[in-house]
C-alpha cells in the first residue's frame, strides 16, 4: 500500500485553520482536544489546495524522488513523459532543448511530450462530443475533478466522460514504441496525479510521478544546470497543438471544437469553486443547460500544486503559448498526422466507479443544537473565519465530526472572556489562599521544631535507656537504634557503629541469629505482638518483646540480657513474684476446692438423717 498522498506534520502545525477553510471537500478534520489538523485521505482528492496556503509547511506530499532513483539504477530503459505545462514551469531555462538534456542528464533514455498523448485524447473528445447522441458529459482529462466527481457526486460517475487522461494516452504511446518493459515517469504540475497512476496497468502503467518541484531537486541534488549540457530536442512523436492542454480551454481548441455562445455544445471552467459550482449546476439542470462541461480543478495545469509558488498565472499562460507558438512555426504537420494514424489503434477508453464519502446529514435538531452552543442564530450569515460559507454549514460540519466547535472565534472570543473572568476570581481566592497558606506554612515551621526537638530528647532518651531498642522496616533494614543494642550485639557491632552510628542501614539479618529474625518476620507479617520471649543468642539469654510501630512496614523491639546483674536481680524478684502469685491462686483454689467438698458432704448425711426419721415414723 503506498503512504497517504498528504500527510500533516504534527510538529509543524499551528492549527490557524487555513487548510480547513481551503479544502473544498472538508477532508481536513479538527478533533476535540487534539492539538493539530489530521488529513481524512479516504475524503482527499488531491487537489493540494492546503499544501499552497499553509505558512508553517506543515502539509508534505507523497515523495517520489526515491522511486524514481531506484527506477533509473535499474537495468530497465526509463522514459520521461513530460507535461506541456512545464515551459510556464522553467522560466529561468530560456531554450527547451537544454532542458530536455537536462532531463537526459538525470539518467532517462527517452524524453516525451505529452503534449502528444494530448492530441490523441483531444481527438477522442472531437469523436465524443460530435456523437453524444443527447448524453452531455464532463471532461475526464482531470484527476482531481474525477475524485470529486467519484466521491461526492457518485451519480454522475455515468457522465464523466470514458477517455484517459494525456499521461496515460503517453504512456501507451510509449510502451507501444518502445515495449511493454520500459518504465515510465511522469513529470507533472498535478499531485493527484501520483494516485491516478495507481489505478492503471499493462500498457498504461506509469511507475512513478515526480511533481515539478521533485524534479527542481533532483537538478538540484545532481548539480545540473542549463549552462552544463548540450542541445537535445524530445523524442518523438512530437504533439502540435496539445501544447496548448494545461491552459483551461487549451484542449478543446486544439481540435477546433466548437465554444461558440450561440452554437457551441462545451462550456470550460476552471478554479475551485467554478467546478464545484459547474458540478452543482450540471447534477441539478443538466437538461436545461444541455451543454458539455471542459474542467480543470485548478486554473489551468500551468498552476497545479506541484508548480513553484512565485510564478504568476499570467506569466506562465504566456510562457506556454509562446512555447507553442514557437513549435508550430516549422511543425511537420505530414508527420504528426502519420503518428496519429500509427498510434490511432491505441485502447484510450476507462471507466469510473462509485466511491461514495458523503456524510448522512444530521438532523434539524442536532444542527440547531450546536448553533446554540456558539451563539448564531442567523445560520444563513457567517463571517467564513471557520472555513465553511455560512454558521449552518459550520454547524453541519460540526456534527458530521469534521470540525469543533472552538473553530468559531466568536464562541472561542465569548469563552475566552468567560475564562478571563473566571480567571480573575481564581486570582482573587488566589490571593486568598496564599496569605493563608502563608499562615499554615509559618504554623507547619513551628510544628516542625518542636517536633524536631521533640526527636531529639527522644533520641537522648533512646541512648540513656539500659534496655536495647531497635526499629526495623520492612526490609529487615534497621532505622533507628541505641547503644544498648550495640553492646549487646558485641565488638564488631560497636565498631560497624563507629562508621554508621547506630547501626542505621544495616541488615537485621546479617547481624542477629535466625531466632530472633523469625521473632521479627512473625510480628511483621501477622501484626501481632509477642512479648517476652527468651531467646538465646550465643552464650547469653536475651528476653525479647517484639511490637508493631507500623502495619507490615515497620516493628520495634525491646531486648534485654538476662545475664546483666540488674537485669538478673529484677528479673529474680519479678519471677519469684510470679511464683508466688501462681501458689497463692493455687492455695486459694484447693481451699475452694475443699469448702465446696465439706459442704457437699453435710448435706448428703443431713439428706440420709430426713429419710431415716422419715422411715421410722411410718412404722
Amino acid at each position: 500500500m503506498p503512504s497517504p498522498l498528504f500527510e500533516i506534520l504534527k510538529d509543524k502545525c499551528q492549527l490557524c485553520y487555513a487548510c480547513v477553510r481551503v479544502c473544498p471537500v472538508k477532508a481536513i478534520e479538527v478533533k476535540v482536544n487534539q492539538k493539530y489538523v489530521t488529513i481524512n485521505n479516504q475524503r482527499c482528492i488531491g487537489c493540494g489546495k492546503c499544501l499552497k496556503v499553509c505558512s508553517p509547511n506543515a502539509i508534505k506530499y507523497r515523495d517520489s524522488k526515491e522511486e524514481t532513483k531506484e527506477l533509473l539504477k535499474s537495468d530497465n530503459k526509463v522514459a520521461a513523459i513530460v507535461a506541456p505545462s512545464i515551459s510556464g514551469e522553467f522560466d529561468d531555462i530560456r531554450d527547451y532543448r537544454k532542458f530536455v538534456m537536462m532531463i537526459k542528464a538525470l539518467g532517462f533514455d527517452y524524453v516525451n511530450e505529452v503534449s502528444f498523448g494530448a492530441d490523441l485524447v483531444a481527438k477522442k473528445y472531437e469523436e465524443l462530443f460530435n456523437n453524444f447522441k443527447g448524453k452531455y458529459y464532463i471532461t475526464s482529462k482531470c484527476p482531481v475533478v474525477v475524485s470529486y466527481i467519484e466521491k461526492f457526486h457518485p451519480d454522475l460517475v455515468k457522465n464523466l466522460a470514458p477517455i484517459v487522461t494525456p499521461m496515460i494516452a503517453t504512456a501507451k504511446v510509449v510502451h507501444k514504441k518502445y515495449g511493454n518493459e520500459t518504465k515510465v515517469v511522469y513529470i507533472s504540475p498535478c499531485i493527484a496525479s501520483k494516485d491516478e497512476a495507481l489505478n492503471f496497468d499493462d500498457d498504461g502503467k506509469v511507475d512513478s510521478v515526480l511533481t515539478f518541484l521533485e524534479l527542481r531537486d533532483l537538478f538540484k541534488e545532481e548539480n545540473i544546470t542549463e549552462s552544463s549540457v548540450e542541445f537535445s530536442d524530445f523524442d518523438a512523436p512530437i504533439g502540435m497543438k496539445g501544447s496548448l492542454f494545461p491552459i483551461a480551454n487549451g484542449m478543446i481548441q486544439s481540435v477546433n471544437i466548437n465554444e461558440d455562445l450561440l452554437k457551441g455544445s462545451v462550456i470550460s471552467l476552471d478554479g475551485k469553486l467554478n467546478v464545484i459550482e459547474s458540478v452543482n449546476e450540471f447534477e441539478n439542470n443538466i437538461e436545461i443547460i444541455k451543454q458539455h462541461f471542459d474542467l480543470f480543478f485548478c486554473d489551468g495545469c500551468i498552476m497545479g500544486p506541484g508548480t513553484s509558488p512565485d510564478v504568476g498565472k499570467f506569466l506562465r499562460h504566456t510562457l506556454v503559448v509562446n512555447y507553442a507558438n514557437k513549435r508550430l512555426k516549422d511543425f511537420d504537420e505530414n508527420e504528426w498526422n502519420k503518428n496519429i494514424q500509427r498510434y490511432s489503434v491505441l485502447n484510450l477508453e476507462r471507466s469510473f466507479k462509485k466511491d461514495d464519502k458523503r456524510i448522512s446529514y444530521p438532523s434539524e435538531n442536532e444542527i440547531n443544537a450546536i448553533l446554540k452552543a456558539i451563539g448564531r442564530y442567523n445560520d444563513r450569515l457567517g463571517c467564513g473565519s471557520c472555513g465553511y460559507k455560512n454558521c449552518r454549514e459550520f454547524a453541519v460540519a460540526v456534527c458530521k465530526g469534521l470540525a469543533k466547535t472552538e473553530m468559531c472565534p466568536v464562541f472561542a472570543i465569548r469563552n475566552r472572556n468567560e475564562y478571563i473572568d473566571k480567571l480573575k476570581v481564581a486570582n482573587d481566592n488566589l490571593a486568598s489562599t496564599k496569605i493563608a497558606l502563608k499562615q499554615s506554612e509559618q504554623k507547619a515551621v513551628e510544628k516542625q521544631i518542636l517536633a524536631e526537638q521533640a526527636s531529639e530528647v527522644v533520641d537522648i532518651m533512646m541512648q540513656k535507656l539500659p534496655i536495647a531498642i531497635v526499629i526495623i522496616d520492612e526490609k529487615f533494614k534497621i532505622l533507628k537504634s541505641n547503644q544498648s543494642f550495640v553492646n549487646i550485639l558485641g565488638k564488631d557491632a560497636e565498631e560497624i557503629s563507629e562508621i554508621i552510628p547506630g547501626l542505621i542501614g544495616a541488615e537485621l539479618k546479617s547481624l542477629l541469629p535466625l531466632n530472633f529474625c523469625n521473632l521479627v518476620s512473625f510480628v511483621m507479617t501477622k501484626n501481632e505482638n509477642v512479648m517476652n520471649k527468651d531467646v538465646e543468642i550465643n552464650d547469653s539469654i536475651l528476653n525479647v518483646s517484639v511490637f508493631t510501630i507500623k502495619k507490615h512496614s515497620i516493628v520495634g523491639a525491646v531486648i534485654r540480657d538476662m545475664y546483666a546483674p540488674e537485669v538478673r536481680k529484677e528479673e529474680a524478684i519479678k519471677r519469684i513474684t510470679e511464683v508466688v502469685d501462681r501458689n497463692l491462686e493455687l492455695v486459694q483454689k484447693i481451699g475452694f476446692f475443699l469448702g465446696e467438698g465439706a459442704s457437699e458432704t453435710e448435706r448428703m448425711l443431713n439428706s440420709i438423717i430426713e429419710f431415716y426419721k422419715s422411715g421410722k415414723t411410718k412404722k
